[in-house]
């Protein structure tokens, strides 16, 4: 089974949205992915300074899998979990998602450090995904 999972990390470190697009794991892999993403925060920042693109490519790895990141103009952090995707179909990938995110910050009630619950966002980034997942 394949691996695809993806987060986004608002500006204090704290996860606004994370969804498992590859469906439901055993409770022991869910959070081995999520402690994966999660530690790849310090190599993020790090390359997020040395590139003047928002896409980042692959970041870090562990076990043949790959994150994947990209940074907002707001230090927000988008990350994928993945098994060996082509980067032109994450980079496609993201680029969708951030339009989507920053419909999200139009928002006025919406904050940048705001859990994000919409449904709509939900289902959209999941439509996003089973184009990337082939």
């Amino acid at each position: 089974m394949s691996t695809l999972t993806f987060v986004i990390v608002g500006q204090e470190d704290h996860p606004i949205y994370e969804v498992d697009l590859t469906g439901p794991k055993e409770q022991q892999t869910q959070y081995l992915h999520q402690f994966v993403l999660h530690s790849s925060l310090d190599a993020v920042d790090e390359q997020m300074w040395q590139s003047k693109e928002p896409h980042l490519k692959v970041v870090d790895r562990f076990n043949g899998l790959s994150v994947t990141a990209f940074v907002t103009a707001g230090s927000c952090r988008f990350l994928m979990l993945h098994d060996g995707r082509s980067d032109d179909a994450i980079r496609s990938f993201f680029q969708e998602v951030y339009e989507l995110y920053l419909r999200v910050l139009l928002n006025p009630f919406h904050t940048p450090t705001t859990r994000i619950t919409s449904r709509e966002f939900d289902r959209k980034v999941k439509l996003l995904a089973k184009r990337l997942i082939g």
